[in-house]
């Protein structure tokens, strides 16, 4: 009689994350993900709050009352899945199929999450409470206005006095950087130390209606528009630095209301948005912008929101707290290469922690898929992922 292989169990990552990804938290919805995390995290001696904030869900948990404060910082919201038409799969019945892992969630960032969660059980008895304070700081409106999620959550642990001194984030920074076209990314390629900073503007230029055969009597909107769009896209802005990509201005909208192909507009509402690098901030750059615009156009009316500053994470001079020095190590030992160092990409929930004290360093899975019908990762990029956290967190709070 021949003797039939245990079955093996699946990694506890990747059941973690089919967990949350069968949940629909399409944002600024929880759909019970948080609650599933508490109950995992209270098993290994956390201590949890769950705040609902104007329909927000912010889970605070904390494990150890050591003076090093490390933080997993990540968000259990997700964007709406699309046509379901057009998906293999239900999105949030997550599949895996040739050892791909489908559904909502998949890169951004359910298994972040999932990956986290593995490594904190595999970590927390080899952990020493008495000299790290280990922190989950999760939100369930990321991909929304974000202003009830991390930006609360940080605004609430500093009215406790606590300052964080290592803050991981969870999201999608994998991407192919050797330049060669078969090249794909590839969990560990790429870490994130900063980002650039966002300001989204709306411009209303006003002009005179009036009939297109007789343009004396009126003053076309969109011409007056045009030239102010010339005078924004073709300022020079800085071009950045090794460590920051330089400042970008993106037209993103024009709208002069009803069309009548006889008749000159009187009023045009122009959208752009700014991608800055750290040598702007916010006041600076809104100021900047508003005299290229009114220099054109004295009449024009401008007004900025949501704004996002820029941060980066320098490392610090005692590799045991330096997490940039974790992570590279991390990385190094489950991969046998070291990251990539970038700031490229929208906003993150990281600028809402960063500060001169806090270091605040972005690894994750590949972001090829996110937000995209079909959105997916291989499996081993979770494993991988799930092998990283284990060591990080070993580094920043071992024994």
């Amino acid at each position: 009689m021949s003797i039939q292989p245990l079955p093996v169990a699946p990694a506890r990552s990747i059941h973690f994350a089919e967990v949350l990804m069968a949940r629909a938290s399409i944002t600024p919805k929880d759909a019970g993900c948080q609650s599933y995390l508490m109950y995992k995290l209270e098993k290994l001696g956390f201590s949890c709050e769950k705040h609902t904030i104007n329909g927000v869900s912010n889970l605070v948990a904390r494990w150890g009352q050591g003076p090093n404060h490390f933080a997993f910082c990540g968000h259990t919201d997700v964007v709406p899945p699309g046509p379901l038409d057009k998906w293999k799969s239900p999105p949030f019945s997550p599949v895996i199929s040739q050892n791909k892992l489908y559904g909502r969630g998949a890169a951004d960032m359910k298994t972040g999450i999932a990956a986290m969660l593995a490594a904190t059980e595999r970590t927390t008895d080899s952990l020493d409470g008495s000299k790290v304070s280990f922190w989950w700081l999760i939100t369930s409106d990321e991909e929304g206005e974000a202003e009830w999620g991390s930006k609360w959550i940080a605004e609430y642990l500093a009215s406790k006095s606590v300052k964080l001194d290592m803050c991981l984030v969870g999201e999608p920074s994998a991407s192919a950087t050797t330049g060669e076209p078969s090249a794909s990314a590839t969990t560990g390629d790429t870490i994130k130390i900063g980002r650039r900073g966002s300001l989204s503007g709306t411009i209303h230029i006003t002009g005179k209606q009036g009939h297109v055969a007789y343009p004396k009597t009126a003053v076309n909107a969109i011409h007056k528009a045009s030239n102010v769009i010339n005078a924004l896209t073709q300022h020079p802005f800085d071009k950045g630095s090794d460590d920051f990509p330089g400042t970008t201005l993106q037209i993103t909208h024009v709208e002069t209301g009803s069309f009548t192909d006889n008749i000159v507009p009187s009023a045009v509402r122009v959208e752009f948005n700014v991608r800055y690098s750290w040598q702007f901030d916010q006041k600076g750059l809104s100021t900047l912008l508003s005299s290229i615009i009114n220099s054109v156009d004295p009449e024009a009316q401008v007004s900025f929101s949501r704004p996002c500053e820029t941060y980066l994470s320098k490392p610090k001079s005692n590799a045991e707290y330096c997490l940039i020095a974790c992570v590279e190590k991390a990385i190094r030992g489950a991969t046998g290469r070291y990251p990539v160092v970038s700031t490229s990409g929208g906003t993150s929930d990281g600028r809402f922690f960063a500060s001169e004290h806090t270091q605040v360093v972005e690894v994750g899975v590949p972001n090829t898929t996110i937000h995209q019908i079909n959105e997916h990762i291989h499996v081993s990029d979770l494993l991988t992922l799930e092998d990283i956290y284990t060591d990080i967190l070993k580094c920043v709070g071992g024994r």
